[in-house]
């Protein structure tokens, strides 16, 4: 069973404030940037550091969300994007607009680092020195497609932290308490793969031909149910719409990665590709459900943390999270998995 990758310390980005990122996080789903991107934004941020002399590597990113502020308008049920018009045609004409969604968000990031350098320090005054020029690179790079704005003051809760992960599991369960109460209030998003199988396991009871699919479609939807027990054939019974959450906390549909529609081609084999000396594959979105809970409820750093796996012959390339299976002998499932 895939789990968190080892580290060696946790740096904490608090009170971000990050302006037009992207609302629309696949072609399903909308409302929260996809965690893809903040994977990303590791990635991207690991080869900045390392290219200024930075001696680590970022194993895991944890996202928890303190303000956000979707730019849509509309009633409760139907909402539309704040969309701008680009600028005019190369001939002067009025260019069309190009459908985004666009969020401002208040978030702080946790970062798993492993490094062989802060390890070896006999204090904590190199892992300081690198955490400033980390800072710095992050106001340097894009949070999902927004801008990383400077923060509006300098207190406590404004400045980055780096936490050593190598004490004794006491210590680290003091400073994880610690942690949690930083991150207050806010949400953190967690993967709830494990209420697919629940709720498959609902539905084929009733349905034996259900899929992966119905269940992700009954926990991301409004349904409507029938009163009667001929479930629909007497209409006039009547029946109401209901989601299928109930008790469930706040449980949200989310992308979890990517599966590949096609085989890998090689590096420059397929035009118009944005590196022409890397491999390049055609994929769809591959989704699952997410669950936002308060740090509080959290037991350790694992259950915060995503990381990326993927199995090439398979065609899967997925964000994984060990909040369901942490301590626990359960497998995860991805609503990408054939049953």
């Amino acid at each position: 069973m895939t789990t968190c990758p080892a580290f060696d310390h946790l740096v904490v980005l608090p009170r971000l404030r990050v302006q037009n990122a992207n609302a629309i996080s696949s072609p399903l789903t909308h409302g929260f940037p996809s965690i893809t991107a903040f994977l990303g934004l590791a990635w991207a941020l690991e080869r900045r550091a390392r290219e200024g002399g930075l001696d680590l590597r970022i194993k895991a990113v944890g996202v928890v969300c303190h303000d956000h502020d979707e730019q849509v308008s509309g009633d409760r049920w139907v909402k539309s994007f704040h969309l701008t018009r680009n600028p005019v045609d190369k001939d002067g004409s009025t260019a069309a607009i190009v459908e985004e969604g666009r969020i401002h968000l208040t978030l702080s990031l946790v970062l798993a680092v492993s490094s062989a350098r802060w390890m070896a320090a006999a204090d904590a005054t190199a892992a300081e020195g690198d955490l400033h020029t980390l800072a710095a690179l992050l106001g340097g790079l894009r949070i999902a497609g927004g801008s990383c704005l400077p923060a509006p003051g300098t207190g406590r809760r404004q400045r980055p932290v780096v936490l050593p992960w190598t004490g004794t599991l006491d210590d680290r369960a003091g400073a994880f308490r610690r942690l949690r109460q930083f991150l207050l209030p806010g949400f953190a998003l967690v993967a709830r793969d494990d209420l697919l199988d629940t709720r498959l396991a609902q539905l084929r009871a009733i349905q034996p031909e259900s899929t992966r699919l119905d269940a992700w479609l009954s926990l991301s939807r409004v349904n409507w149910r029938w009163q009667s027990a001929n479930q629909g054939k007497d209409e006039t019974a009547g029946g109401s719409w209901q989601h299928d959450r109930a008790g469930l906390g706040w449980v949200v549909p989310i992308p979890v990665g990517y599966g590949a529609l096609g085989a890998l081609h090689a590096p420059g084999s397929v035009a118009n590709t944005r590196d022409a000396s890397t491999p390049f594959r055609f994929t769809e979105s591959i989704y699952s459900v997410g669950q936002w809970i308060a740090p509080h409820h959290l037991d350790a750093p694992e259950q915060l943390l995503w990381y990326a796996d993927h199995v090439p012959d398979a065609g899967l390339y997925r964000c994984r999270n060990d909040f369901a299976t942490f301590g626990t002998t359960q497998t995860p499932v991805w609503a990408g998995d054939d049953d």
